[in-house]
């Protein structure tokens, strides 16, 4: 007869078509049933907290929810940070630990409701009669509330038979939240006569839009007023007409596009947090500047917004262009007028507001040296020349560093979800590895490419044989390495704190890389990067993943750094 666990893997692969995790006492019998009796994949991670980070990076980069799996005591309490960055991220999954025993604690065990808890994860536990209703349930909270979820089965109950495995329904899904009522109506009219009567207007998008299915919603607003656009770090990409689209904005934006941003005199938020690397620590949008936030939180976001309308981004992107070419707006049908004019310091021409060549010139980075001063290579040359390498079908994960800037500047993607940032919402390094496993199971027919900083990199270094087994021929890694934290050293090695323990002796990834399994390449000059080039163009079938070891200088500045630099000063 099935076992609860075999409740719980049976219930679970209905809905979910990989695992990732490593085998230990609380979980095996989850995984016996899990490989013997049910489709779902199962790839197996070094590291309890690369299982989570798989997870979270395969729903990032399909929106197909995956699960991760643990045993209890000290395998669970190494997926907690993790787990603390897909609740700050809000990613669902569903994370299958072994708990204590019915009878009571044992000496390994830990309080780990009170501990998933304490990051904001909620855990169910199983029984005997109601672990495939528990499972779905589990499933079903994850998908409502766009959170990790603990599935939590218990050490005497997990190889205990159970009967034959009903049939639970299937999680129900949230519907897309439509402005309803006299307010949302009302702000609604003001966003579009705001946009109807705006000079400069602009729309912003982040993750939430994509999550939405705004993008064409939102072209089809952008053109109807003549907007320019961008997105947040999570939204790159969201926006169909890239001729009129200035990238990502914050930190990771081009000078030239942040100056017109703050030309803008009206802007309407989409789907965006506007947190504080987003907004330039408050100087994205000037004072003049009119901005409103369309969001399914409760409330705005941001104390710069000057009016708020609680709804899905598609779905209030298709009100506003409705209310602007209704016969209720006449005078939409009059001959259109310019939309404004470039005023930036230094130019004493006036030009259009959306000027294709004007937002291409203002969306450039700049080039770098081939080589720093220090005789170290210039990141952002790296950068740039490395975009030039890379394949078109291109899925990005980056670990959390100094370093996140150079790929957000320098390498574009074509959607939201080619572009994945594990780390950033809480804060951590070292979850750069596994994401590529998550990454490459989620979408097997691309490239998939780590960025990650030396830091980073050894820090979930386990899990560098993970990332080479799974995307062999298909995935590789770009190493930031200047033998330092350099966040650290940017931040507070300039404030004159003793820097020893935030430097790194230089590690040779292109030799770690190679004894996992993969190829790697030192990297000092840009010819060094021609092997890309050449790996690029060979079979998959025929090649190893891939690690560029960049032996970069610590002394070029990432311009985010410089905007928190100014800050923290």
């Amino acid at each position: 007869m099935p076992t609860v666990s075999a409740h719980v893997a049976l219930t679970l692969a209905q809905h979910v078509d990989h695992v990732f995790g490593l085998m230990g006492n609380g979980n095996a019998y989850f995984l016996d049933a899990l490989s013997t009796q049910t489709d779902a994949l199962f790839t197996a991670v070094r590291h309890e907290q690369g299982a989570v980070v798989a997870a979270d990076a395969h729903y990032r980069a399909s929106g197909r929810i995956a699960a991760a799996t643990a045993t209890y005591g000290a395998g669970f309490t190494n997926t907690l940070t993790a787990l603390a960055e897909s609740v700050q991220a809000r990613i669902p999954l569903v994370l299958v630990v072994g708990d204590e025993p019915t009878s009571g604690p044992r000496p390994w065990d830990v309080d780990q409701i009170a501990l998933a808890s304490a990051v904001g994860a909620r855990t169910y536990t199983t029984g005997r009669a109601d672990a495939a209703a528990t499972t779905v349930i589990a499933i079903e909270h994850a998908l409502t509330y766009r959170v990790p979820v603990v599935l939590a089965i218990p050490y005497d109950v997990a190889a205990l038979e159970a009967g034959v495995v009903p049939e639970a329904p299937a999680p129900r899904v949230p519907v897309a939240l439509a402005p309803a009522g006299e307010f949302a109506d009302g702000m609604l009219d003001e966003i579009a006569a705001a946009l109807r009567g705006a000079e400069r207007p602009f729309l912003l998008a982040g993750r939430g839009a994509w999550l939405a299915g705004a993008g064409d919603a939102l072209g089809a607003l952008a053109d109807r007023v003549g907007a320019l656009t961008a997105s947040t770090a999570l939204g790159r990409g969201v926006f169909p007409a890239a001729e009129y689209d200035l990238g990502v904005t914050g930190g990771f934006g081009a000078e030239g596009a942040m100056s017109l941003v703050r030309e803008a005199d009206v802007a309407v938020v989409f789907g965006a947090s506007l947190n504080q690397f987003t907004m330039r620590f408050g100087e994205l949008f000037a004072p003049g500047t009119r901005v409103f936030q369309v969001d399914v939180a409760p409330a705005a976001t941001h104390a710069h917004i000057g009016g708020f309308i609680r709804g899905d981004a598609r779905l209030v992107a298709e009100a506003l262009v409705d209310r602007l070419t209704s016969a209720r707006n006449p005078s939409l049908h009059e001959k259109p007028r310019s939309r404004g004019f470039l005023m930036q310091e230094g130019v004493s021409h006036r030009a259009p507001w959306r000027d294709a060549d004007a937002v291409t010139a203002a969306r450039a980075y700049a080039p770098g040296n081939e080589l720093a001063p220090d005789g170290r290579l210039d990141p952002r040359s790296a950068a740039r020349r490395i975009a030039e390498l890379l394949p078109d079908d291109r899925v990005v994960v980056s670990d959390g560093g100094h370093f996140i800037g150079w790929a957000n500047m320098y390498w574009p993607v074509a959607s939201p979800d080619r572009m994945i940032m594990v780390g950033t919402a809480f804060q951590s390094i070292g979850l750069g590895w596994p994401s590529i496993v998550g990454a490459t199971r989620a979408r097997p027919e691309s490239t998939v490419v780590l960025t990650s900083g030396d830091g980073g990199g050894l820090m979930a270094i386990a899990d560098l044989e993970s990332a080479v087994r799974s995307a062999a021929g298909r995935g590789m890694a770009v190493i930031w390495n200047d033998a330092a934290y350099g966040a650290e050293v940017n931040l507070y090695g300039l404030k004159g704190l003793a820097e020893g323990p935030m430097r790194i002796p230089e590690a040779d990834f292109a030799a770690l890389g190679t004894a996992a399994g993969g190829e790697g390449v030192v990297v000092r000059r840009l010819e060094d990067l021609d092997r890309l080039g050449e790996w690029a163009a060979e079979d998959p079938a025929e090649r190893r993943f891939l690690v560029l070891d960049l032996r970069i200088s610590g002394d070029v500045v990432a311009p985010y750094q410089q905007e928190i630099i100014r800050v923290n000063s």
